[in-house]
């Protein structure tokens, strides 16, 4: 059986992980590999411990300032990224002036409980500051000068947490949702700049931080799509960029998926076939929504939905486990009450795995039951191989 290793590169012509020296023993605990004395233990980051893989969560401020969700994020995940903390338009709304406080807290929290942190997004069409994106409408920041102000702020970031952050979501969301797919022409960064500053942006991240392992991400690239077109075309563009030695160490499939959809059954193939080629591969943004009777309460309109719910979470779970090169599994937070999809998809939510109240919810169970069945193995029969007919 081929065994998960969790901190080692993708890329071949990389140099292997070495971890630069964190700047206290907390920062060095959160880069060990997961602890190996959590057997009693049946929290989701002690079971995934066990068999090599990081389980993880995205993380908003409230989290870290509401006692009750900090104690859930500490016990339950071992793995963090900054739901918005890191992305352009937060660390610098103002050009030249910088806002590090809720990224800085995020890195802090998880140094104190033993976690490592995903870093999200430095390439991304979304949430950058309006300074730039008026200054490119009106004229005033040329193409030229685009490219040079994203790698100013790639290495200001990146360089700011260097030794500190196990992954980055260098470059998110890029190719078209149709078949065939290919490279979005119309998206911010490649109608401005053209397609190889996706490829600028590995180079420069991996030059701010030769440690970090560096992530292409997005949505729908494990045939979620229904026709594996998406799948299609990142594949081949990975290929395409690992031949030309750019340092792309690892591919992220968001994982949001919808119950009135199905489960994509090609999704542990695809993943793998990633894997084949080198790279390190993690599910990075899981959730599964359905419809619900309103954003406060999140209670599914059709019954089923309790049901499909959490067997898609499970299956999602089980694709990444038969994968030893998947690293981690990142829930898109992990509490109803905060979720994102209330507000993005009208009439849907349910979407983690604890409800409003923070309860878990049955997904949360069956996530915990796959990773001990993972861990320890199903017992041995008793009664014999025979079932007790004949010899």
């Amino acid at each position: 059986m081929r065994r998960r290793t969790f901190l080692a590169m993708g890329a071949g012509a990389v140099a292997p992980l070495v971890l630069t020296a964190p700047a206290d023993a907390a920062a060095a605990q959160s880069h060990t590999t997961p602890a190996a004395d959590s057997a009693g233990s049946d929290s989701l980051r002690d079971l995934a411990a066990r068999i090599g893989l990081r389980f993880g969560t995205a993380v908003i401020p409230t989290d870290l300032d509401t006692p009750s969700y900090a104690a859930v994020l500490a016990d339950q995940f071992s793995v963090v990224t900054p739901g918005n903390a890191m992305k352009w338009g937060s660390v610098e709304p103002t050009q030249g002036q910088f806002d590090w406080s809720d990224a800085d807290a995020l890195v802090a929290f998880a140094e104190r409980n033993g976690q490592l942190v995903r870093g999200h997004t430095l390439l991304w069409h979304n949430q950058l500051p309006d300074w730039l994106t008026t200054g490119v409408q009106n004229g005033t920041i040329s193409a030229g000068e685009l490219a040079s102000l994203l790698k100013q702020h790639i290495f200001t970031e990146v360089t700011r947490y260097r030794g500190r952050i196990w992954q980055w979501d260098v470059a998110n969301e890029f190719f078209l949702d149709a078949n065939p797919s290919g490279i979005d022409p119309n998206n911010f960064w490649i109608a401005n700049c053209g397609t190889e500053i996706i490829a600028d942006a590995f180079r420069w991240a991996h030059e701010a931080d030769p440690h970090a392992l560096l992530f292409f991400n997005d949505y729908n690239i494990a045939g979620e799509d229904g026709t594996n077109a998406k799948s299609d075309a990142v594949y081949a563009w990975l290929r395409q960029m690992l031949a030309q030695g750019v340092p792309i160490h690892g591919v992220g499939d968001q994982g949001h998926l919808d119950t009135q959809y199905g489960f994509p059954t090609q999704m542990a193939a695809d993943l793998q076939r990633y894997a084949d080629l080198g790279l390190k591969v993690a599910i990075t943004e899981a959730d599964v929504r359905t419809f619900v009777d309103g954003p406060t309460t999140q209670v599914p309109t059709d019954h089923l939905a309790t049901f499909a719910q959490p067997y898609e979470f499970s299956q999602m779970l089980k694709a990444a486990l038969a994968v030893p090169e998947c690293i981690s599994f990142t829930c898109w937070g992990f509490c109803d009450a905060d979720s994102w999809i209330p507000g993005f998809f009208t009439g849907q939510g349910y979407g983690t795995i604890y409800d409003v109240n923070l309860q878990p919810k049955p997904a949360f169970y069956d996530l915990q039951q796959d990773l001990r069945l993972a861990a320890e193995g199903a017992p041995h029969r008793v009664g014999g191989s025979n079932g007790g007919f004949g010899s």
